[in-house]
């Protein structure tokens, strides 16, 4: 059996139809990858190829020839990292993959660090020699410099030669190899302005072109890797083991293997393996890789807890719930890999725009190179280092790196603080955003009952005739009624009602000390016997109390009314400084959507800020506004991702806050994995940022190239200050982009 075949039999998993994933280490440019990509898709069963440049990672079919995939990445200077196996033969070992997608789970769990690993280490070697080859190339440089007009000139141009051949050996090999196939990028147009100003004598220049250009390489490599290498510091959160508890005793197992209804250990400071509930233990949990929120959470017996929290006091005995493939961490880390490799609009214009601009550039260097000597009679050599000078300057580093970098550093700062984007498209939406719909029950609000008002006619009875009656009972209504009763009078008891009856659309019925009660809303009152004037006067205070927004539980016995309540859905305690910091950071409209009528409606938008209230609204209702108001602003819709899912999709961007839950996570185009809204203005701030550095980054690129290309017209134009320009541009370009992850995330808590 051939090699080829042989590689191509290990690598091909058992289901035809699933693609594998690699990891790529030394990928140079978004350019080049994209035409590697190309070069795989053209292979037999290649068409489904995909390279990421932003990832590092490849995805194919089995059925693809390795050996032919490996020859295209080796002609950039690219090639797949395997994973490690100790248990594989040789053969096998050199081509395992990361992971298959169809099993982002348990792959991404194990055999997903391995490879990280195994890639870190290579990408510090590639980039520590390149390093070494640059410093050494320019300590020649200086020297050499130093030796002009000392020494004769073949010592100073082989000492120019050997310094450019150190550090831009591999670009000319590429540019030569891409000639051949007369393929234009950036590795090209760096080998003809080296081989032209060699021919026409420039070497001093020539050795600069090739260091600085190294020097650009090194840099582009060094920003990527940095925001690959936080976003992969995120992704570490997955435990590899658990300690599984059966018949008391425990063993340590791969989360993989665990199943719904296991029982797992855990002890402080280990990661719990997968969603569940705890059956035995109290402590604190960390949830920092759920939700973002650094302060841990008192969890007890009964309480859920997510896979990839710490315990960080406590012993815990947890049944597992989910196969840790459908934990929330697993699906969070699959959905975090997969925004990297989707690209915004940006970026695919970007792609589309340095396809064509390329050669463009090639052109217009060679009518500036021949045009004045042949047409004005204009010296050859003058314009033959114009030509070459342009060729410098049309190098598009910096403008294909304007938002790779910033879009995955933005995204690894979201998800760092518990804001799942699922991509650069929304991460750039979120950015636009001028207008956001909240939902109000679960998202402005609690979406629990609470008391805000009450009116008491007789206080010895009242409280105690309400706190009797509603104790046993589950309503909403009656349990928020009981918190309020324990905190006007914590140590107070209630007597037993006797023969209770429950009166449907009204409350309930029972005695107390011998006497009828009545609990309920205002329907009660009917059951009051004569004091017409005070039942006026009690339906008049009703009146008041609904215009508010209340709603109301009334007491009654049968000769007069005790008291009511009114009760409204309980506001988020920060809804209303989330509301004002959106306003600070742009949003120029807040709209709330509900079901609920007018005047609760009304009063919850008074607390909130809200700009704008649409209340009373049915779920199709709530789409139809959405539209509407997506075509006039940018909105976003936000929800808990339960009952909000038809108005999450009809909006520009939709956003759910869930902690976790699975419809959250699936629904939304953006999710708050705490349960509250404190982080949204951040994460709009910090959106709006990236947006910014890369119009800035564009920006940036193209007036330093037009700037330089300008200088051609007098005849200015040096390779000096060619390749200043261009690696100027570059530098500027990865350190913005970089600066997105500097700094505490203060502003991404100051909601809160």
């Amino acid at each position: 059996m051939s090699k080829d075949n042989h590689q191509h039999s290990q690598s091909s998993p058992e289901t035809s139809g699933e693609l594998i994933e690699y990891r790529v280490q030394g990928l140079s440019c978004p350019n080049c990858t994209r035409e590697m990509q190309e070069e795989i898709q053209k292979l037999d069963h290649g068409n489904n190829a995909r390279l990421s440049y932003n990832s590092g990672k490849l995805t194919l079919s089995p059925h693809v020839n390795l050996s032919r995939v490996e020859t295209i990445l080796k002609s950039d200077g690219a090639r797949i990292v395997y994973a490690p196996q100790t248990a594989l033969s040789a053969a096998s070992a050199e081509v395992q993959p990361i992971h298959s997608s169809h099993a982002h789970g348990s792959a991404q769990g194990h055999d997903h660090e391995l490879g990280h690993d195994h890639a870190h280490e290579h990408s510090h070697g590639g980039i520590g020699s390149m390093k070494w080859l640059l410093s050494i190339s320019a300590v020649f440089y200086l020297f050499t410099f130093l030796l002009e007009g000392k020494v004769a000139e073949p010592v100073v141009i082989a000492l120019y030669a050997g310094a450019m051949i150190l550090s831009g050996y591999t670009t000319f090999l590429r540019g030569l190899r891409n000639l051949t196939r007369f393929k234009f990028n950036m590795d090209t147009l760096m080998t003809v302005a080296l081989v032209g100003a060699v021919i026409i004598g420039e070497w001093r220049e020539a050795t600069l072109v090739a260091i600085l250009f190294g020097l650009n390489e090194l840099l582009e490599g060094y920003g990527m890797n940095r925001a690959r290498q936080s976003m992969e510091a995120l992704l570490a959160a997955a435990p590899k083991e658990a300690e599984l508890w059966k018949d008391g005793q425990t063993q340590r197992v791969p989360i993989e293997s665990l199943t719904p209804g296991d029982v797992v250990r855990v002890r402080p400071g280990e990661k719990i393996p997968s969603d569940g509930a705890i059956t035995q233990g109290t402590g604190a949990v960390n949830e920092a890789a759920i939700t973002g929120e650094s302060v841990p959470v008192t969890k007890r017996e009964g309480d859920a807890v997510f896979g990839g929290s710490v315990s960080t006091d406590g012993v815990l005995y947890i049944a597992i719930s989910k196969a840790y493939e459908d934990s929330s961490l697993a699906k969070i880390m699959h959905l975090v890999q997969e925004a990297q490799d989707s690209k915004t609009p940006t970026e695919l214009f970007i792609d589309k725009f340095a396809k064509y601009y390329t050669p463009a550039i090639m052109i217009i260097a060679l009518a500036v190179t021949l045009i004045p000597p042949l047409l004005l009679n204009q010296p050859w050599m003058t314009w033959i280092y114009q030509g070459l000078s342009i060729l410098i300057v049309g190098c598009p580093c910096s403008l294909v790196l304007s938002s790779p970098i910033a879009l995955v550093s933005g995204m690894t700062r979201a998800a760092r603080n518990g804001i799942l984007i699922k991509g650069g498209v929304h991460l750039e939406q979120l950015g636009r955003l001028e207008a956001i719909a909240f939902d109000k029950t679960g998202t402005l609000t609690k979406g629990e009952p609470a008391v805000y008002a009450e009116t008491v006619y007789d206080e010895t009875k009242f409280y105690a005739v309400v706190g009797a009656l509603e104790q046993s009972s589950l309503h909403p209504l009656a349990k928020a009624v009981m918190k309020h009763l324990e905190i006007k009078n914590p140590q107070c008891m209630f007597n037993e009602p006797q023969q209770i009856t429950v009166l449907p659309g009204e409350g309930i019925r029972a005695e107390v000390g011998g006497k009828l009660f009545w609990v309920g809303s205002e329907e009660v009152l009917k059951h009051v016997n004569g004091q017409q004037d005070h039942i006026r006067a009690v339906e008049d205070d009703i009146r008041r109390m609904k215009a508010q927004g209340y709603t109301i539980v009334a007491a009654v016995s049968e000769d007069r009314v005790l008291g009511q309540f009114g009760l409204a859905d309980e506001i988020r305690p920060e809804t209303a400084t989330v509301v004002r910091k959106l306003h600070e950071a742009g949003i120029t409209d807040t709209v709330m959507l509900t079901g609920d009528h007018e005047q609760s409606a009304q009063a919850i938008a008074k607390q909130s800020g809200v700009a704008r209230v649409f209340a009373s609204l049915l779920p199709e209702q709530k789409v139809a506004k959405i539209k509407e108001l997506s075509s006039r602003k940018k909105t976003g819709m936000v929800g808990d991702g339960i009952n909000d899912a038809p108005a999450l999709a009809a909006a520009d961007l939709g956003i759910a806050m869930g902690k976790g839950t699975d419809s959250a996570i699936e629904t939304a185009d953006v999710v708050l994995m705490q349960d509250h809204l404190g982080k949204l203005p951040g994460a709009i701030k910090t959106a709006r940022r990236v947006n910014q550095i890369i119009k800035w980054n564009i920006g940036l690129s193209l007036s330093l190239k037009a700037i330089a290309l300008l200088l051609t017209i007098p005849g200015w134009l040096t390779l000096w200050i060619a390749i200043i320009s261009d690696m100027g541009a570059t530098i500027i370009v990865t350190l913005l982009g970089l600066t997105i992850l500097l700094g505490k995330d203060q502003e991404l808590k100051s909601g809160y």
